[in-house]
């Protein structure tokens, strides 16, 4: 038996940040599939009430700056209000991924990667996980990444959001356990989004926004620690530390580990980069 009680989908409300676009969006899309109240959140405002308005009456959109603690706690007041009903699972997708070189990045750029990708996901828990807990049911997903648990050039503050997710979500986990709340980190490999837009990665394997989306859904009835997508990649990232550094090295160049580095475009990469500076 289940050490956490069960969630019905069928109206529940889910909330997911970052949910205009990418990951964020095809979450939302699989979660109305199964039957749930979505609020979508996210810092452009018209684009992710033109994503909810896709999505029929079951998904609401709001503005989100996920870095506020108050504008995170205005975007669940609003979900709830809007939808009648508590936050059951809140989804913490919102993140960046700025690339260069380390000694050639930009303090601020490092507080941005910080702010979003680690704050805003202990603002999330922060404010759902008390409501949670004293209704004794409920659900978290962080939205982490493979580069949580194995680290690439070009990507080290990322890698250190990232790892701080990762090891947040494993922390938090233990001390509720018994609650009945359940709090899982998926860990994606390069997603065809944005997000990576004019990097190749080589031989890292890629999936789509869709992959991730499945993996979260599904998180709701498994309840899992961990997910990796995909599987065997994670497995891998389990069995790294164990190979000599001198092996890994070479294997690590074989992969181009450093394509965040050398395997850009960087007039795509550009488009993106110049909208996450500027949007906030």
């Amino acid at each position: 038996m289940s050490r956490y009680p069960k969630i019905d989908l069928d109206g529940a409300l889910v909330a997911i940040t970052g949910a205009a676009r990418g990951i964020g969006l095809a979450t939302a899309k699989e979660f109305v599939a199964a039957g749930a109240r979505v609020a979508l959140g996210d810092l452009d405002d018209a684009l992710v009430k033109e994503a909810a308005g896709g999505l029929g009456a079951r998904a609401s959109g709001h503005r989100l700056d996920v870095s506020d603690k108050e504008s995170y706690a205005g975007f669940l007041a609003a979900a709830e209000a809007q939808h009648g009903r508590p936050v059951d699972v809140l989804v913490n997708n919102a993140g960046v991924m700025p690339n260069a070189p380390f000694l050639e990045q930009e303090d601020r750029i490092d507080r941005l990667t910080m702010d979003v990708n680690v704050y805003g996901v202990i603002h999330g828990m922060r404010l759902v996980l008390p409501a949670m807990v004293e209704r004794g049911r409920g659900h978290v997903v962080n939205v982490a990444s493979l580069a949580g648990k194995f680290p690439l050039k070009g990507l080290a503050v990322y890698n250190a959001s990232k790892f701080a997710v990762v090891g947040l979500t494993a922390a938090t986990r233990l001390e509720l356990e018994g609650t009945g709340v359940s709090i899982t980190a998926v860990l994606p490999s390069a997603v065809r989004t944005e997000l990576s837009s004019g990097i190749d990665f080589g031989m890292l394997p890629a999936v789509d926004p869709e992959d991730i989306a499945e993996a979260v859904v599904k998180s709701v009835r498994s309840r899992r620690a961990e997910i990796a997508v995909p599987s065997y990649v994670g497995a891998a990232t389990k069995a790294a530390p164990l190979v000599p550094e001198g092996v890994m090295r070479r294997l690590r160049n074989l992969a181009h580990d450093d394509a965040a580095i050398t395997r850009v475009d960087d007039d795509v990469r550009r488009v993106y980069l110049d909208r996450i500076e500027n949007q906030r």
